[in-house]
């Protein structure tokens, strides 16, 4: 079924990713031994620091200070991730930035002069390092002018040291604008998208069975090879997966912590998910977009082979590794207007489908699927061909695993120290999902298939069982009612959320009517005369 950002509170979901370890640390604070260099955590579960035991739970001071290069340490990229990501849910990434430098500029002496230059030059690459991580990783905390300005004045005390500092600067600083444009322009994009697919929604059918030509084309006279479509539907994905920000699946679910007296680092309004937003909205429109392909054909026949050539469709995707547009085709082909055609069904030839609902049954947490998922992901690392390295997730699914660790563990643990181990298992599933992002489509694109994908018009739910119900008749009486219903509203005119809300207070009047109906039954006055 279509698909929503967060899930419902009261659905029972246990993600597969979730470790034993850390469920064992949600309800109590790890041990903590102080020594010269700081605590030192418990072992279990969480980023490595150079040279010493995980971290599964610290003060967010001290987490800062871990991110701090010296003349020599440095992070390792696991805890500069994990911490990068996490921290914003407890200070600003402009702040987290400034006193990063602060510290840096104390530690080095870096306001004094004359500097230490043979100190500098062993400082100087760490700290250019880890600026460069950043800006790679999280480029749209550089949207902030502040940052840049952070950026540079750190460099600025380094540079005279080595000329070099300036020349790196630069190409970071072009790499980094070059990112913000493609985020920028991937933006409006999906404005322009959003816009078109609104508009392509239709809610008013009128008697297009009997009317020659059709009131729009069918994907088959577009695509009739189910390969080519499939590929098509792999680049729309991989194109949305690569706006899609590490940051935006930790904004998601932000929330005031129980446990947690600070203010939260950024308003609703701040709160980027765009990208992830999108991406919901294209698996529902694709649910949609299959389910409206096979309810509009008029004969029997017709929707039998639409729904033939989306099982090899979908058969196709689970082949390239493309599990979202997989679970998109079976939950449009199981919309209500759809599985009740049983007589287009009965055309039909359906035992590969029955195999595809096999490998993505929720049975089980979802057990088929994210075994196959794990296949594919071996595959992908050992690929030497590109086609075999994309790894396409069901996004939602991935959505509620990351819900529900978020739900099932405290951001602090009541001693007040972050719970670093639940955002060490964060990390692990967001950082797997980047390195799946990563992949370039290799497959050609067709402008034609690609243009229907995203503009082509798709039924509302009450236009697919208009479209459903005049394709087989209504079977019982609540089906007929609701067909009725439908087709009054269609002749009116009256569609989007006014159809919605006749439909329910005509149904809440016949059935308040029918009440009163039965029980004035046996009154004798209302005995034939």
């Amino acid at each position: 079924m279509p698909q929503t950002v967060c899930p419902a509170a009261g659905t029972m979901f246990t993600p597969s990713g979730f470790s034993p370890h850390l469920a064992s640390t949600c309800s109590e604070a790890d041990p903590v031994i102080e020594d010269e260099g700081g605590p030192q955590e418990a072992r279990g579960p969480g980023a490595c620091l150079a040279e010493g035991p995980p971290i599964t739970s610290a003060s967010l001071d001290t987490l800062i200070q871990h991110l701090v290069p010296t003349t020599d340490y440095y992070p390792e990229k696991a805890y500069v991730f994990t911490f990068l990501l996490s921290a914003r849910l407890f200070i600003s990434p402009p702040e987290l930035l400034a006193r990063l430098c602060e510290t840096c500029i104390k530690q080095q002496q870096l306001d004094q002069s004359p500097l230490d230059m043979a100190k500098v030059r062993k400082f100087g690459p760490k700290i250019l390092q880890l600026l460069t991580e950043w800006t790679e990783t999280f480029p749209t905390d550089f949207r902030e002018e502040k940052m840049v300005g952070l950026f540079k004045d750190i460099i600025h005390r380094i540079a005279p040291c080595d000329e070099a500092y300036w020349k790196t600067l630069s190409q970071v600083l072009q790499t980094l604008n070059q990112k913000l444009a493609a985020i920028a322009q991937g933006e409006e994009c999906i404005v322009k998208v959003n816009a078109s697919s609104v508009s392509s929604i239709s809610d008013k059918l009128v008697a297009f069975k009997t009317k020659s030509p059709p009131i729009q084309k069918e994907m088959l006279s577009i695509c009739n090879d189910p390969y080519t479509l499939a590929q098509q539907l792999t680049y729309i994905e991989l194109e949305h997966l690569s706006h899609i920000g590490p940051e935006e699946f930790v904004q998601a679910f932000v929330q005031k912590d129980k446990l947690d007296s600070t203010q939260p680092c950024f308003s609703e309004q701040k709160k980027k998910t765009t990208n992830l937003e999108a991406y919901v909205r294209w698996f529902n429109r694709l649910c949609y977009l299959v389910a409206t392909e096979i309810c509009m054909p008029a004969k029997k026949k017709q929707r039998a082979q639409v729904i033939e050539f989306f099982i090899d469709v979908a058969r196709e995707c689970f082949n390239i590794g493309n599990f979202n547009s997989l679970m998109a085709i079976i939950s449009g082909m199981n919309m209500s207007p759809v599985s009740r055609l049983k007589k287009t069904w009965g055309k039909a030839k359906t035992a590969k489908f029955f195999i595809l609902e096999h490998q993505m049954d929720p049975t089980g947490n979802f057990y088929n699927y994210r075994t196959a998922l794990r296949g594919a992901a071996h595959r992908s690392q050992t690929a030497n061909s590109n086609r075999e390295k994309i790894v396409i997730p069901f996004f939602s699914l991935l959505i509620k695993d990351i819900y529900f660790l978020n739900e099932g563990c405290a951001n602090r643990l009541p001693n007040g120290h972050v719970h670093f181990a639940k955002f060490v298992e964060l990390a692990r599933q967001v950082g797997e999902f980047m390195t799946w992002k990563q992949m370039e489509c290799p497959f050609e694109t067709d402008r034609s298939i690609l243009h229907y994908l995203h503009t082509a018009p798709i039924f509302s739910e009450d236009g697919l069982y208009l479209a459903s119900y005049e394709s087989e008749s209504p079977e019982n009486q609540v089906e007929k009612d609701r067909w009725k219903a439908l087709r009054l509203l269609r002749d009116l005119g009256i569609k989007g959320q006014s159809q919605r809300s006749a439909i329910k207070a005509v149904s809440e009047a016949a059935e308040g009517s029918s009440q009163w109906l039965w029980m004035k039954r046996k009154d004798p006055s209302w005995a034939p005369k």
